[in-house]
């Protein structure tokens, strides 16, 4: 059996603003251990003790195409060798996210187990995850749909529920339903009945099975995912469906799409499974949640960067980049960043939402953006602006490139911090060696390199009448951008 773990990590996770944003969402930030939990995602089966003759394979990931370069750097981070990652043109859900999983998963010739895990799940007691995996794994190997049921520690109204059916070996079930967030009375009637978990979105199916199923419950879903697939084009380690028949490819969930019409079929067909976790699950979907799994001090505080505290109870405060001192607080989240501040009721986080709509509203670059922001050559920090200037603290890759490009609008003068930089300006190419600066006029064409084997660091100094991102005429990109 080949057991092929897929990483879902689309998605934007504005409930975790202001730390989690658009162009940088919770999958890739680093908020409980020392991995960001992409990286524990695609890390967490590594070494499942597997049966004579199993074989592990490397992850399949499915993300989206503004996030393909931040992907691969943070998995060559932490040595995951040769991923594949399919980007997805557009969001379209999970269930035709897995079909494009499935349908790469078959075109290397197997039929392997598919391992299906959202990238921005917590999983703390990971021998018990890979544990429930191996049971998973033996199911979905005789042909069942294997979801995982969380075991609730709370009437939770958050989460959708399973209700277990016939008993199969070692504690898995039969599904016998599937149930929307209830209400807090129903969940209260769930947690104390023992018969439902909570429904947490990770699944173990067969390939071939999936993409059954899929054609039987969803044809129009598994069509489009089957066209886009054979126009696909491969680009190194990028797999890219084709863009306009994915774009109108109907979006549904695996649970919606499959799961749930299997299930309510009966279960006496034994077609979906369920296999209970019990390993410190969560899907860390808002600040509360950071706090019930963090690390807590005796005040019961979980306190991340430099933060102090005096007479504070309960509170999760997380410093980035500035002291943050507490007094006197009790149940409150804390969140500091370079340029906004959450501070809040633990009681009423869920409402962070409300803020990421005004500040869309009103067009503000914090509801997307981060002030430091990755590009796949390194990145940049705009540490301080005015009405004609803006300064950039830049750092280049070993062996980034910026694309050969031109601005109608500003001048930019270059100051090497460290490092040797490799300047293209206009029809002459010179290096620029730390302390020494160059000058960038307007309209003149472009290029900034970092030839050697130490990351360069420069300050940018941008003077115009515009100094906007989208004042860059692009002739050539190495990544394709």
């Amino acid at each position: 059996m080949v057991i092929q773990p897929v990483v879902l990590c689309g998605g934007s996770g504005t409930r975790l603003w202001p730390l989690s944003r658009e162009q940088y969402p919770k999958q890739l930030l680093c908020l409980n251990g020392n991995h960001t939990m992409l990286q524990a995602t695609a890390l967490r089966l590594a070494g499942m003790q597997l049966a004579a003759g199993d074989v592990l394979a490397a992850p399949l990931l499915v993300g989206n195409e503004e996030y393909r370069f931040l992907i691969a750097e943070q998995l060559r981070q932490v040595g995951v060798a040769h991923p594949s990652l399919i980007l997805e043109p557009c969001g379209r859900n999970t269930a035709p996210a897995l079909t494009l999983a499935a349908l790469a998963a078959q075109a290397e010739g197997a039929d392997p187990v598919l391992v299906i895990m959202p990238a921005d799940h917590v999983i703390q007691d990971e021998e018990a995850f890979r544990q429930a995996v191996v049971q998973g794994a033996q199911l979905a190997e005789q042909g069942r749909l294997v979801t995982f049921g969380i075991k609730p520690t709370a009437p939770e109204t958050g989460y959708g529920y399973i209700k277990q059916g016939a008993a199969l070996a070692d504690g898995a079930c039969l599904v016998e339903q599937f149930v929307e967030k209830p209400d807090a009375a129903t969940a209260e009637a769930y947690l104390a009945s023992g018969g439902f978990l909570w429904n947490g979105g990770i699944f173990v199916i067969k390939a071939s099975v999936w993409l059954a199923k899929m054609e039987q419950c969803r044809p129009d879903i598994a069509g489009a995912c089957f066209k886009a697939f054979d126009a696909r084009q491969q680009d190194h380690d990028f797999l890219r469906p084709d863009k306009t028949v994915f774009a109108n490819c109907p979006s549904d969930s695996i649970d919606y799409a499959v799961l749930e019409r299997l299930a309510r079929l009966g279960a006496n067909t034994g077609e979906v499974a369920v296999v209970p976790l019990d390993a410190r699950w969560s899907d860390v979907g808002a600040w509360s949640a950071l706090w019930e799994i963090g690390d807590k001090d005796a005040g019961g505080n979980v306190l991340m960067g430099d933060v102090l505290t005096v007479d504070t109870q309960n509170t999760l405060v997380i410093a980035e980049d500035r002291l943050v001192a507490c007094v006197g607080l009790s149940d409150v989240v804390i969140v500091e960043t370079p340029d906004a501040i959450l501070v809040a009721n633990r009681s009423e986080i869920q409402k962070v939402k409300d803020i990421v709509g005004q500040l869309k509203g009103k067009q503000r670059s914090e509801s997307h953006s981060h002030r430091k922001v990755y590009r796949p050559w390194g990145w940049y920090d705009s540490i301080d602006f005015g009405d004609r200037f803006q300064v950039k603290r830049i750092v280049v890759n070993p062996g980034g490139c910026l694309s050969l490009q031109m601005h109608h609008h500003r001048a930019e003068h270059w100051i090497v911090v460290s490092g040797t930089a490799k300047v293209t300006r206009g029809e002459e190419t010179l290096l620029v060696s730390e302390n020494q600066s160059t000058y960038i006029p307007l309209g003149t064409l472009h290029r900034l390199e970092n030839p050697g084997k130490l990351p360069l660091e420069m300050i940018e100094v941008q003077s115009g009448s515009y100094l906007g991102e989208d004042d860059i005429v692009r002739f050539e990109d190495i990544y394709g951008r």
